[in-house]
């Protein structure tokens, strides 16, 4: 049954399509792009690093969980943070999440937009860019059931063709064999590096980005609070056996080296479709190139209505203007936080598509405020649980702890770019927060 919140929001997504949109903003097939990279870092042992990723990753998901269950708002990590730290802590963890979910779509479309291009030369980058963030923005504002339709289409159709490499690499391993040795991409090539390991890690984990934005859809979730926590457990877990899977295979098959790959970065970025090319034939590597050229404007599609939520429930706490807080009375989707999540999106693709160096600026600030939102996530589980005695078992403490470790780490291992660009985005949040702040108290003074 539908019902509607006194906002305006509809419960209408269950359990399946909470898991697909999360599913969708990670995507299936994430590995493959940065395949070539990771192999080349962890001395071959791919499948170990997404092991040590999904565990690492596992910690930031049961945060996530016991706050969803606990505070079932629509403004994810700022409502957490604002519930276990207070006020301003909650504005800065939704002004870094923002990061995240705001440039996300940015960079999904700006990959639509390249694939297109590659493909047809004759339509440019920023067109294709530009029509991909119009479609997801149209499908945002029809309603969340239709966007999960269309979505789960999406999906089935990655998980297909990923299911016809792993049947099409089975066959080629059993008929001619490894390129690799059976274990190599648990142990690597050659001697065992524990420490390239975990710094391919610090990689690795950026594949997972977005299964957190499950979180932002709570208040139109079907189920009880405990149903978000479940899909972002679900949605974790099975990108990770995914994800393992498909290295796992891609390693076995890959006829150059870690070495090799490592005195050729040129060939890092497109290992995955050369492995494709030499050992299952040229066909599949088309189909995964025409997949990837289409499946990031679902990845956007997610992202924009999470950040859509965001905005929503910022605004409806009175950190961010009143009218974003307003919903659409027909589709019952936050209409003009979504405008505006796709406008910003329209400008920054374009100008990406044009700078040379715009996609390593948007990933930077992708990346930092992610992982700084993570960080008051875990802080957050233990301000509002342990901290103020709501429960002080020592779970409460060590998991959030340890995992804000792991965020605080990878985030060590930043870029200077990424990190400059993360400290900016912070102190225009600040001056933000506190230029609001002053004219509140004034007009409560006057």
């Amino acid at each position: 049954m539908t019902t509607t919140s006194a906002e305006g929001l509809q419960r209408r997504l269950s359990l399946r399509d909470l898991i697909v949109s999360g599913l969708l903003f990670i995507g299936p097939l994430a590995p493959v792009g940065v395949f070539g990279v990771l192999d080349a870092r962890s001395g071959g042992a791919v499948a170990l690093v997404y092991v040590v990723a999904t565990v690492a990753m596992a910690f930031t998901a049961w945060s996530y969980a016991r706050m969803s269950a606990a505070v079932p708002k629509a403004g994810s990590v700022f409502a957490y943070a604002s519930a276990g730290l207070g006020r301003a802590p909650g504005f800065v963890a939704g002004w870094m999440i923002m990061l995240d979910y705001l440039f996300i779509p940015s960079v999904a479309s700006l990959f639509v937009g390249i694939a297109t291009n590659s493909l047809v030369p004759q339509i440019p980058v920023w067109v294709a860019t530009g029509l991909a963030i119009v479609v997801v923005t149209a499908l945002n504002l029809t309603g969340v059931k239709v966007a999960a339709i269309v979505g789960t289409v999406v999906l089935v159709v990655e998980i297909v063709l990923l299911a016809v490499f792993v049947v099409a690499a089975l066959v080629v391993l059993a008929t001619e064999g490894p390129a690799r040795p059976w274990l190599s991409p648990l142990t690597g090539v050659g001697a065992f590096a524990p420490l390239a390991v975990l710094g391919a890690v610090s990689v690795a984990v950026l594949s997972f980005l977005g299964f957190d934005a499950i979180a932002s859809f709570a208040e139109e979730n079907t189920g009880s609070s405990r149903q978000v926590g479940r899909a972002l457990l679900f949605c974790l877990a099975l990108s990770g056996v995914l994800f393992f899977v498909q290295t796992y295979l891609a390693s076995l098959l890959n006829p150059l080296t870690p070495q090799e790959l490592a005195l050729n970065p040129d060939a890092q970025d497109s290992a995955f479709y050369d492995m494709l090319r030499a050992s299952l034939g040229g066909w599949l590597a088309v189909a995964v190139t025409a997949v990837k050229a289409v499946a990031p404007a679902f990845s956007a599609m997610v992202a924009q209505a999470a950040v859509s939520r965001l905005l929503f429930g910022m605004a409806r706490d009175g950190q961010m203007p009143a009218a974003l807080g307003r919903v659409d009375r027909r589709a019952h989707v936050p209409r003009n936080a979504t405008l505006l999540a796709a406008v910003v999106t329209l400008i920054v693709s374009v100008w990406a598509a044009s700078a040379e160096d715009g996609l390593e600026v948007l990933s930077s600030m992708v990346t930092v405020g992610a992982l700084t939102a993570f960080v008051l996530l875990h802080a957050s589980v233990i301000g509002y649980f342990a901290v103020s005695g709501r429960d002080r078992r020592v779970s409460t403490v060590v998991v959030p702890v340890v995992g804000a470790l792991i965020a605080a780490v990878v985030l060590a291992t930043a870029s200077p770019l990424a990190l400059a660009v993360g400290a900016a985005w912070l102190v225009i949040g600040l001056i933000t927060y506190f230029a609001r702040r002053r004219t509140a108290v004034r007009r409560t003074t006057e």
